[in-house]
């Protein structure tokens, strides 16, 4: 990623991404926005956030925009490569999908018509908790701003995702509760 390419990612694409973080109640609804404003940001085929459950070591797409059903259903992404996003936490850009060794389903990305892939982590107070990937059907090429723009954005969304995650937590500790008999508070 370099200066010489055009800015892609606007101040006013910036401030709207900023302003839903902060406001949207709706956390799917937010995912929906995000995916499908990178990809059409950036001209790009699509864009698809994971978010990584690390009880089974592996990434779980929770919203995507241009990329077929198929595609995002052709298995699981496991996490065992020292040189992911998720491991390094920083931008990993894989140039072409089908001679990169780190790729797990290169067929299925070639069937999808993706040559490229930019994944950018999401992370929350310096834990990496899941990626952003940009696909592109020939060698993306971005901003080192727009690059920049988006790690800022994406660490705002690993806070939205954790709180997310912690507010489950609680409404199910009180369902739990709700459901004690009243000998347990005597």
């Amino acid at each position: 990623m370099d200066n010489a390419v055009e800015r892609k990612f606007s101040l006013e694409q910036f401030r709207a991404i900023s302003h839903a973080i902060s406001t949207y109640d709706d956390l799917e609804l937010l995912l929906t926005h995000i995916t499908e404003g990178v990809a059409r940001s950036f001209k790009i085929k699509g864009c698809c956030i994971h978010v990584l459950d690390e009880k089974e070591n592996q990434l779980f797409m929770v919203s995507s925009y241009g990329i077929s059903r198929e595609y995002l259903e052709k298995g699981p992404i496991f996490i065992d490569e020292k040189d992911s996003a998720l491991v390094k936490g920083e931008p990993v850009f894989i140039e072409d999908i089908q001679t990169d060794a780190r790729v797990q389903y290169p067929k299925q990305a070639a069937d999808e018509n993706i040559a490229s892939m930019l994944s950018i982590p999401i992370k929350y107070r310096g834990t990496v908790t899941g990626v952003l990937r940009m696909y592109h059907h020939e060698a993306l090429a971005i901003n080192a701003q727009d690059l920049e723009s988006l790690s800022v954005l994406l660490e705002h969304l690993g806070v939205v995702i954790e709180n997310n995650g912690l507010k489950n937590v609680i409404d199910q500790l009180k369902v739990v509760m709700d459901n004690l008999p009243p000998r347990v508070f005597s």
